[in-house]
């Protein structure tokens, strides 16, 4: 029976629970006399409601009600009142149904709530809903004219652009080797299987038990008490799995205070499923454009560097993500400008998505760096060793620590990238045009406040308990290696509670610090109760450990033993028998030591490495091979950690070659609104790939020594691939995807 798990491969502790059925998703839960809600989503994209006709909705049979603006229940009218955890400060948040006015197509206009779901969705058909139109502007081709430049940090997290290095204008003037192009990347749309939906379960005691699809329960629960004037005290909100969300569900969504605004009027259970033409109707990637401008020596060395990007946002809010900045953070560049500049259009407000301004700014500078390798004749690895940063250039500072030079060196060695041709459509495969490419990607690690609570029963079953989420990386599988490693104990004997607004708080799920942030929690709470179980083990009679300290001992398979002695123990069993029959509890609160990481920041980075084939009459591109190179810290469970890479891997294949939200700005609407059309990879599209992880040490970062392997993944993925395309084609395609129709 061994206990030391950290670094192996460990089968998920709830993957039996999802196989069977037994995990329940927000939209499972039921409730005796449940109504069932359904939308009813607006079609123009700017506008005012002129008048709704319930009429023929309310004779369905089963109707119980029409929701719209004009009867809704009372809702705050204070802006701050609807401001989750995630949301920018700059504007006016969406809040469904509080008035007549249209700010995007898809807007939800009336919500129809019925005794079954069927009755419901026929009601929603019948509503009748006329508007008055408002010119609209959903094109950013003919909205850059009203660009707003971003000076300051609006959301948590989001840096604004940093303070210019040099002078990159005259810098760049001077340089021999000159490179400016512009970078297109299009909207993309989360897209995970399960559906955004909430059930509210109203209690006898009239108080609410909410499962909601969220990254965070706390947000969820915050929202919702907020805006509808309940009480935390009646309002408990749970979310035990989540089938995918990728960042669309750390901002609570629409479905949230639509069902339990109608559930607080109703004093009855209501459940609401968004269908999946609505969920292309609220979060997603923001469209942007870049225009970047390199200026090198002739061997390379970078001068200047100047990235303005600009994306867009919604008129509600001003939502950005940090983009510019990637460029000026990963290369050696004495001369250099960052500029953030949002672009508001009549859509729905971006949001978060997998490794948010980073793909997208990773992406086009890692192209451009490929380009300038190209035009000064240097090898793309070697160039980027050349202009290779061993501090934050942005801030400064010192890495916590940085692996690159190892991602490349081993990525390179296993994709065997010597054997390379330089000089496009010189290899080929039959009718294709074979091409390799590589990129390097870069991600921060950041360690946010977090709570945890263990409780050791006398029996020795181990209990972990946290509101954290976890949205399918494997939270609940590193959060029970974490604990059973730290109390010695096998995983059979270990309990994750996660998922509950009752639970210890811990900050929303997303930006790839959940194993950082809610890791170290659960360890200190171990480590308290360790302590605990130590001093009873000591007291024993004939104890071996009588003289021994805590940092003396170990914990391994149920027992407590003296380092480098392992005959000299007390088991588990016989330390809690020698108690008062009470559970051993501890909650522990932890945060980042800024003491310890003053002068430091901390990323992940990679290497990625691409092989493509191109059918030189069609155009059609076949993604052969990827090997991607991480250093991402102490790995925790490599088999949930590989898992995490493949699937960033597999995204990028997608951001390169295939997905794009398709608007007609005629009506300003998405139009390939379904899972059908909106194309991603499919096993037919994904072949070989190969996951290197750097051995990497860092005691900055945080005390578990693990970064956050959730977004570096795909950041990278497709600028290899792009730059791959290149090599084979000699065609340099510089807006995302890359379609057979840019090709030929």
């Amino acid at each position: 029976m061994n206990t030391h798990l950290i670094g192996t491969d460990v089968n998920r502790i709830d993957g039996p629970a999802k196989v069977s059925g037994a995990a329940k998703y927000a939209a499972e839960f039921f409730a005796p006399d449940m109504l069932y809600a359904v939308v009813v989503s607006g079609v123009i994209a700017h506008g005012e409601i002129d008048s709704i006709d319930t009429a023929a909705a309310m004779k369905v049979t089963g109707a119980v009600e029409v929701f719209s603006h004009k009867n809704r229940p009372h809702m705050a009218w204070f802006n701050k009142s609807y401001l989750d955890e995630d949301a920018p400060t700059d504007g006016k948040p969406l809040r469904p149904l509080y008035d007549e006015k249209i700010h995007h197509s898809g807007q939800p206009v009336a919500l129809c709530v019925a005794e079954t779901f069927e009755a419901a969705r026929a009601m929603s058909r019948l509503v009748e809903v006329s508007y008055k139109a408002l010119t609209h502007q959903t094109d950013m081709t003919f909205a850059v004219q009203e660009a707003k430049k971003v000076e300051k940090s609006n959301r948590a997290g989001i840096e604004p652009p940093p303070k210019n290095r040099g002078d990159s204008a005259q810098a760049y003037a001077d340089a021999p080797v000159k490179l400016a192009k512009g970078y297109l990347s299009p909207t993309e749309i989360h897209n995970p299987i399960e559906l955004f939906a909430t059930t509210v379960v109203v209690n006898e005691d009239e108080t609410m038990t909410i499962y909601d699809k969220t990254q965070s329960v706390s947000n969820s629960q915050l929202l919702v008490c907020n805006a509808l004037g309940l009480s935390k005290d009646d309002v408990r909100v749970e979310s035990p799995f989540v089938g995918g969300a990728f960042g669309s569900a750390l901002r609570p969504q629409y479905q949230l205070i639509l069902a339990t605004m109608a559930a607080k009027a109703l004093k009855r259970s209501v459940r609401l499923t968004l269908t999946r033409d609505q969920m292309f109707t609220l979060s997603h990637r923001p469209e942007t454009l870049q225009e970047i401008r390199l200026g090198a020596d002739t061997d390379g060395t970078l001068l200047a560097m100047h990235n303005e990007s600009l994306q867009a946002t919604s008129r509600y809010e001003n939502y950005f993500e940090v983009i510019a900045n990637w460029s000026g953070l990963s290369y050696l560049c004495e001369n250099a400008t960052m500029e953030e500049k949002t672009v508001s259009m009549d859509i729905s407000t971006p949001g978060d998505m997998r490794a948010p301004g980073a793909v997208q700014g990773v992406w086009a500078i890692e192209t451009a760096m490929d380009e300038l390798a190209i035009a000064t004749g240097r090898d793309p690895v070697d160039l980027r060793l050349q202009n290779y940063a061993e501090k934050d250039q942005n801030h400064g500072k010192k890495y916590s620590s940085k692996e690159l030079k190892a991602c490349y060196a081993q990525g390179a060695a296993m994709f065997r990238w010597n054997e390379r041709k330089p000089t496009p459509r010189t290899e080929r495969r039959g009718t294709a045009l074979v091409g390799r490419g590589m990129a390097g990607g870069v991600w921060e690690s950041p360690q946010m406040p977090a709570s945890a609570k263990a409780t050791l029963a006398p029996d020795g079953t181990l209990t972990i308990a946290s509101g954290t989420a976890d949205i399918g990386t494997g939270t609940y599988t590193v959060m029970a290696i974490l604990a059973g490693e730290a109390l010695g104990l096998p995983l059979a004997k270990v309990i994750v509670k996660l998922g509950d607004s009752e639970l210890p708080v811990a900050p929303l799920e997303g930006g790839s610090w959940t194993v950082s942030s809610v890791g170290t929690a659960v360890t200190e709470a171990c480590k308290a109760v360790a302590e605990k179980v130590f001093k009873l083990a000591s007291g024993l009679g004939d104890s071996p450990l009588k003289h021994a300290s805590f940092k003396d001992v170990e914990f391994v398979n149920e027992r407590i033993s003296l380092r480098g002695d392992a005959t000299k123990f007390v088991t588990l069993a016989a330390a809690l028998a020698s108690g008062d029959g009470e559970p051993i509890a501890e909650k522990t609160k932890t945060g980042p030591n800024f003491l310890k990481q003053h002068g430091y920041k901390s990323y992940t980075h990679s290497a990625v490495f691409a092989e493509v084939e191109v059918d030189e009459d069609f155009g059609t591109v076949s993604v052969c091979r990827v090997v991607s190179a991480i250093a991402g810290g102490r790995i925790i469970n490599h088999e949930a950690a590989r898992s995490q890479i493949l699937g960033g891997v597999v995204w990028g294949i997608g951001m390169a070659l295939q997905e794009q939200a398709e608007t007609d700005h005629q009506f300003g609407r998405i139009m390939n609104h379904n899972l059908a059309e909106y194309h991603v990879p499919v096993n037919a599209d994904v072949h070989d790939i190969e996951v290197i992880f750097v051995k990497e040490e860092d005691d900055i970062v945080n005390p578990i020594g693990a970064k956050g392997l959730g977004e570096i993944g795909l950041v990278g993925v497709a600028a290899a691939i792009g730059n791959a395309i290149y090599n084979a084609t000699g065609k340099r395609i510089r807006e995302l995807p890359i379609t057979l129709d840019k090709l030929i």
